[in-house]
């Protein structure tokens, strides 16, 4: 069993004594702590209200009534959206006035995880400060519950799907009719989650009537490992080749992160998804500004450097992208796991407004998305992990690489990147799982690969001695 208490939210397995894994009574006690934070931090409120959304997780139904009954036993009126995506989630709390979400998804993770994402007033991840305040008031338990005459209500609302996609096709980087003229067959797999329907939802307000899903049983029992990656998406490929698809779409359980696969079945890249829409938006915006997180390509840098704007660069994490978006007023940024935020729309990873972005970049381009993908700078990235035990000191092996290789550029603002002319490699410890991160890049797979396959043989030196 596994419990992760972070600043981001709290995650854990399913099941286990409490403190060892996601139990109730850990559930309870991390709402309650969050329902104390918004209770301090709006003394005036005569009532506070939080949305609450979820994927399509086998504990979710439970864990949904539980987060639920917590806030409204501490006086908390709760707008249950039901079976949502973490983005819908984030604009409806700044379009139904409220004074925070939280979003019941373990993202990426296999279907015994859960987590409870916490949100602010803005619909942005809480901060960095707030987080530990949050993990505080849990560690003491301080909770004083509402009275009978003075507990929170509780609604159903249906209709911030819609509202999402409306907002969407309002943005200037959307054309219904340019997309609608190309008449594009598309392949979705949603992986068994929300995005089976809230993709095909988005798409047929985009004009596209030629649809296949699959795994699209919102069951939560994911047909394949979740996360977005070319070893889970062999299935979408060879439909996309066996239908004649234009394109392939695949979400992760709770639609905040986009990963495209070309006409011919090969991967766009989930690194390239952020650059083809950056590449979008920056026709837009002259000197328009872009941030993408430290494991992320260099290709964001190349183009927006070329449309002669700034790039910058952000620790990993979401909230930090958006802080350094905010810092730089970039137009546009986020991840290289296919995370794409529009500060137009929100400040928060939303695979739909990729999507739809994509497909006027796509439409208006003219030739297949394969083609497309060929006219971004070439870079590849071999993504590695190791596994954590107790006993290895983590801190003191990042600071022996950082050491060895000081003769090299070193960033350790989030672990440590070492650049090697316009190969880089970044090592950090993960903040959902227990291991650390290796990632490096390079313009061929074969010296990415290498490359981290040489920083994790020091690694295994340093932990041996």
């Amino acid at each position: 069993m596994t419990l992760i208490k972070s600043i981001s939210g709290i995650r854990g397995t399913i099941g286990g004594k409490p403190g060892d894994g996601l139990s109730p009574l850990d559930i309870v006690k991390f709402s309650s702590a969050y329902a104390i934070w918004l209770i301090k931090k709006n003394p005036k409120a005569k009532k506070i209200k939080v949305i609450i959304g979820r994927d399509a997780r086998i504990s979710g139904e439970m864990v949904n009534q539980l987060v639920g009954g917590t806030l409204i036993g501490m006086g908390i009126d709760v707008i249950d959206v039901g079976l949502s995506t973490t983005p819908t989630v984030e604009v409806g709390v700044t379009e139904l006035n409220a004074n925070g979400g939280i979003i019941l998804t373990a993202s990426h993770n296999p279907k015994q995880w859960n987590a409870l994402k916490l949100l602010n007033e803005k619909g942005e991840f809480i901060s960095d400060e707030d987080g530990k305040l949050i993990l505080k008031l849990a560690e003491t338990e301080d909770f004083n519950y509402a009275e009978v005459d003075t507990l929170g209500t509780y609604s159903l609302n249906t209709d911030l799907l819609d509202i999402h996609i409306q907002k969407i096709l309002k943005l200037p980087y959307v054309d219904v009719k340019a997309i609608q003229a190309k008449n594009f067959s598309i392949v979705v797999d949603p992986v068994n989650s929300t995005g089976a329907f809230a993709v095909p939802e988005l798409l047929k307000a985009l004009g596209v009537t030629n649809i296949t899903v699959i795994n699209e049983q919102v069951n939560g029992h994911f047909a394949h490992n979740p996360e977005p990656l070319p070893e889970h998406l062999t299935e979408l490929s060879s439909v996309i080749v066996k239908k004649n698809a234009n394109l392939g779409i695949s979400v992760d359980p709770d639609v905040d992160r986009l990963a495209l696969v070309c006409e011919d079945g090969e991967m766009f890249g989930e690194e390239y998804t952020l650059v083809a829409v950056a590449d979008y938006v920056l026709q837009h915006h002259k000197n328009g500004n872009t941030v993408s997180n430290l494991s992320s390509t260099r290709a964001l840098r190349d183009i927006t450097e070329k449309n002669g704007g700034k790039y910058a660069a952000s620790a990993v994490g979401e909230v930090n992208v958006v802080n350094m978006m905010k810092e730089t007023q970039a137009v546009i940024g986020g991840e290289g796991n296919g995370g794409v935020i529009l500060p137009e729309l929100h400040y928060g990873r939303d695979a739909l407004v990729g999507i739809a972005i994509f497909l006027t970049h796509l439409a208006k381009f003219g030739k297949p998305v394969s083609v497309l993908r060929r006219s971004y700078p070439n870079y590849h990235i071999s993504k590695n992990k190791i596994e954590l035990t107790p006993q290895i000191n983590v801190d003191k092996v990042l600071e022996s690489i950082k050491l060895k290789y000081s003769k090299n550029p070193v960033n350790d603002v989030d672990g440590v990147k070492i650049e090697f002319d316009k190969e880089w490699v970044h090592l950090r410890k993960s903040n959902t799982e227990p291991i650390i991160r290796i990632y490096s890049e390079s313009e061929s797979q074969s010296t990415a690969d290498s490359l981290a396959k040489k920083i994790i043989a020091d690694i295994k030196e340093i932990i041996k001695n």
